[in-house]
This record gives structure tokens, C-alpha cells and sequence, in this order.
């Protein structure tokens, strides 16, 4: 069957009242242009609603894409970075909405990096700049931003991020360590909860596949105290000696 016609299958079944992940017109649309086969190994289970494990990073189900795109609103000429690019789906779906030129997009992850590119050129959207940062930190050259996507969560939204937006801008992550839940976070650090998630956490130096692993990082630490922990939890890795 032809992609495009997966396409159309894969959208119509997020607007569907029993779904509802996909509900305004832009993102529909997007949607159904964008060609998710480019962007994964397995061609013939691209348009299923799942996810997928490639390359040490998690490819968003769909309806995990509407949900975070639907909070994100994203409107013609914003400019939207994407913090956590992976192999850079979710980067074509806001350069479909918003113009390839209005989204730069940083994952901490080298080999993502150039993955995202490659992919971002072969489906059309090579005009994205893909950089390798700390998502953390953002991508301030090219602030301040009208939206921003974090694709993985953290305790608390980074500070630099909230100082990356303009005025009346907000970003979409998923925040909380051992539960988590979708929020929009506006440039003033007042959060809104949407509902509940799962994502991986947002790494930092040192932390990202391939590297060696190392002792707990500053970021840790300061979940840490802030929850005057007693025993193991939140998204901490299995090698962090607490003791």
C-alpha cells in the first residue's frame, strides 16, 4: 500500500472520537504529509500507532506526537526549537506546520544528530538546523523562541529554556521524575498539567548512550535535596550509589 494512503489511515485513526489525539487542522495536515517511514528502520510498521526503539533513542507512537503538538499549537512562522530531536520525526512535523527555516532542534546525542539530518534532508526538510547541545542549555544563537518541544522530562523546566522564550512563548515537556505528566510551562515558569506520560530524562554531558557513566551529575544532586530523598527514586540510573 502506498505510504500516503497509510498516512491518511494512521491520521484518520488519532481524530477519531475514540482517540482524539488529532485534532487541529495544521497538524492534521502536517501529519499526513510527513513521511515516517523515512525516519525508521521498519518501513512496514511506520504508520502503526506505536513506538520505536532505534538507534538508543525512543521514536514517538503518534498519538504521543499529536498530544505533545496539540498542547505545542505551533501557528505559521513561529520559531519552535526542539530540544531531544532523536532521529527527528517530531522536528519534521513542527517544519511542516512552521517552515523549515523557523526550527533549529539540538539533541545531546552525536550519532542522533547526524541520523536527524540525514533523515530531515531525505524527507524534504533540510532547511532545519540540527546542532549538538546540552538540551539543557537550549540553542540561545537563535533565540528567543515562540515554542518549545522537550522530548524527554525533568524534574523541573531548565531555567535557560524559560530564558529562550519571547514574552508570550511556552514550551511543552514532560515534567516529574517518578510520575510524570505533559505540561505547558510559559515564560514565567507557570506550569499546566495535561495528563500523564512516560518519557525518558532529559541527559545531560556525560550521561548520553556510548559514554562512559560517571557519578551522579549537578542536575541529580539538586533533585535530589530538593526532595529530601531517603531511598532510590524518580528517573535516577541503576548505577548511582546513593549511599
Amino acid at each position: 500500500m502506498e505510504p500516503a494512503v497509510l498516512r491518511d489511515d494512521m491520521v484518520d485513526s488519532l481524530e477519531h472520537e475514540s482517540k482524539r489525539c488529532v485534532r487541529s487542522e495544521a497538524l492534521s495536515v502536517a501529519m499526513r504529509d510527513v513521511p515516517r517511514h523515512t525516519f525508521l528502520d521498519d518501513d512496514r510498521g511506520a504508520y502503526a500507532d506505536k513506538a520505536f526503539e532505534q538507534f538508543g533513542t525512543r521514536v514517538l507512537a503518534p498519538s504521543t506526537v499529536g498530544r505533545l503538538f496539540e498542547l505545542l499549537d505551533p501557528s505559521e512562522s513561529d520559531s519552535v526549537l526542539v530540544v531531544g530531536t532523536g532521529v527527528g520525526y517530531t522536528t519534521a512535523v513542527a517544519a511542516e506546520i512552521v517552515g523549515s527555516q523557523n526550527v533549529q532542534a539540538i539533541d545531546i546525542n552525536r550519532k542522533l544528530v547526524y541520523e536527524a539530518r540525514s533523515n530531515l534532508s531525505a524527507a524534504g526538510y533540510d532547511g532545519v538546523l540540527v546542532d549538538c547541545r546540552d538540551g539543557a542549555d537550549g540553542f540561545p544563537e537563535y533565540a528567543p523562541y515562540d515554542r518549545i518541544l522537550v522530548e524527554a522530562a525533568a524534574a523541573n523546566p531548565p531555567q535557560a529554556l524559560l530564558d529562550q522564550l519571547t514574552d508570550d512563548g511556552f514550551l511543552v515537556m514532560p515534567y516529574g521524575a517518578h510520575e510524570q505528566s505533559l505540561t505547558v510551562v510559559d515564560a514565567d515558569g507557570t506550569v499546566e498539567r495535561h495528563g500523564t506520560c512516560a518519557f525518558a530524562p532529559l541527559l545531560v554531558e556525560g550521561e548520553q548512550t556510548g559514554t562512559v557513566e560517571r557519578n551522579r551529575t549537578h542536575r541529580e544532586d539538586r533533585e535530589f535535596a530538593q526532595r529530601d530523598a531517603k531511598r532510590k527514586r524518580g528517573w535516577e540510573l541503576d548505577w548511582i550509589d546513593w549511599d
